[in-house]
């Protein structure tokens, strides 16, 4: 997945569109070739943005997501924001993407991509698919005849929304497990290593790889710098934050891990392979992967 521009879109009715049924072994249709995806915009004090769909489409006059069938080669992502943009003027910059739950059946897949409102906006109908839009409170969602796929979706769905991710990085020991010279430039090797969580940030990481549930994620990464890497510099990037230690590595790790529970993170994963801190931070809740993991994801 990528979380960057979103490139002109092929027309309707194009080989690239993704615009057609798929039909399934028992008969079942599903609209898009490639698969289709939906937007569940989440507003802290407004609830989801929820369409209510045109009577001559599919399931008309229920409610469910923006979204539709995915573009040849679009990731979900880029997919679930180009049709909500479509259908309820969603702008990207107003959001972001948290995390994506797929229902893949084989032959056929959804995706849907939580995003979460930065900035309030005013959805609307910006196309014919739509009757109308409105955010809906999580409270009152179930009173609404909703699309049965989102209906069946709904209930994981609501739990995905209390669910926030944050990877923190012992640089120094992730830094520290592959010998290419580091030793001789710290502050160097920790940039690089900031260079490569930044893109991770961006485009995200499957879920598994650091012991998530749902499909995939976009976590808030936290990088903590200690001794002579702390003089590393680094463009600033969304969703990742570098922490320099005043004194132990270690001891500002646990403060950070203690700093994502209180901020409300229900995930918090610790990248490192010393044991004494993997077992700190595992009495306080927190779970924990080894370097490998980060180092195959980003290429670092």
């Amino acid at each position: 997945m990528n979380s960057g521009p979103v490139d002109t879109p092929p027309r309707r009715g194009s080989p690239e569109s993704g615009d057609g049924w798929v039909e399934g072994p028992d008969g079942r249709r599903f609209w898009g070739l490639f698969g289709a995806a939906g937007l569940l915009a989440f507003d802290r004090e407004r609830g989801i943005l929820l369409q209510h769909r045109a009577v001559w489409s599919h399931f008309g006059g229920t409610w469910g997501l923006p979204g539709g069938a995915r573009h040849q080669g679009e990731s979900a992502l880029q997919g679930a924001l180009r049709e909500a943009t479509e259908e309820a003027g969603v702008p990207h910059s107003s959001v972001r993407a948290r995390l994506s739950s797929v229902l893949d059946l084989g032959f056929w897949s959804y995706t849907t991509v939580v995003v979460d409102v930065l900035e309030p906006f005013d959805a609307e109908a910006t196309d014919p698919e739509s009757i109308e839009l409105k955010w809906v409170p999580i409270a009152e969602v179930d009173s609404l005849p909703l699309h049965p796929g989102f209906g069946d979706a709904w209930p994981a769905l609501r739990e995905s929304l209390k669910r926030r991710a944050t990877v923190i990085v012992d640089a120094a020991n992730v830094v520290g497990s592959r010998p290419d010279g580091w030793w001789k430039d710290r502050a160097g090797a920790a940039e690089r290593l900031l260079g490569s969580v930044s893109t991770l940030a961006r485009e995200g990481v499957p879920a598994p790889a650091f012991d998530l549930p749902e499909s995939w994620w976009w976590p808030q990464f936290v990088v903590v710098l200690e001794g002579d890497a702390r003089e590393a510099q680094a463009a600033e990037a969304e969703r990742v934050s570098v922490v320099p230690a005043p004194g132990s590595g270690d001891d500002e790790i646990v403060a950070q891990v203690q700093h994502a529970f209180d901020a409300g993170a229900e995930h918090v994963v610790v990248v490192t392979a010393d044991h004494g801190l993997q077992r700190r931070v595992e009495r306080m809740g927190a779970g924990f992967s080894g370097p490998r993991v980060l180092l195959e994801l980003s290429g670092y």
